[in-house]
């Protein structure tokens, strides 16, 4: 069963965090691209989708540590410190997440939607510095989290 449970929360690893990571990545130049040509539809329908790849892979990366979770009850190492601080890790990635990278690209939409010809504005290219820089902390966060992941102490992998 952990066997099971291992390749099911790598694999939500890989499909959830993965799109959010690079989606969130694309986004700040796409919005950037999007605030300076505002009467392009296309970069607009870039920058909104990336939004939802987003928002709706947040939802879906709550399996990962769930499944990590149970994967750890099953390994029996949910007391061990390279586990805790994976999993305050997680958490950290989740509030960045969700606090200040999703609130400020649903604000860059609606910035983007409502320029009308009037362009890019210096509150909307530090919005997007900023965006680029919160994002930045949550992927090293999840970075920071795979290697932990991979290099554990005590692991019996021989690596």
């Amino acid at each position: 069963m952990t066997k099971f449970l291992l390749a099911l929360h790598v694999l939500a690893a890989i499909i959830a965090v993965g799109p959010v990571t690079v989606a969130a990545s694309m986004f700040p130049p796409s919005a950037r691209k999007a605030l300076a040509a505002p009467d392009d539809p296309r970069a607009l329908e870039t920058v909104r989708l990336l939004h939802r790849i987003c928002r709706v892979y947040a939802g879906v990366g709550i399996a990962v540590p769930v499944l990590g979770i149970a994967t750890a009850s099953s390994m029996g190492v949910m007391g061990d410190t390279w586990l805790i601080v994976s999993m305050a890790l997680t958490v950290a990635a989740a509030i960045v997440l969700v606090v200040l990278v999703l609130p400020r690209q649903e604000t860059v939409v609606e910035g983007a939607v409502g320029t009308g010809s009037a362009g890019m504005s210096g509150a909307d290219r530090a919005t997007t510095v900023q965006l680029a820089m919160f994002t930045g902390v949550f992927n090293l966060l999840w970075a920071t989290v795979t290697v932990l992941m991979i290099l554990r102490p005590g692991s019996t992998t021989g690596a």
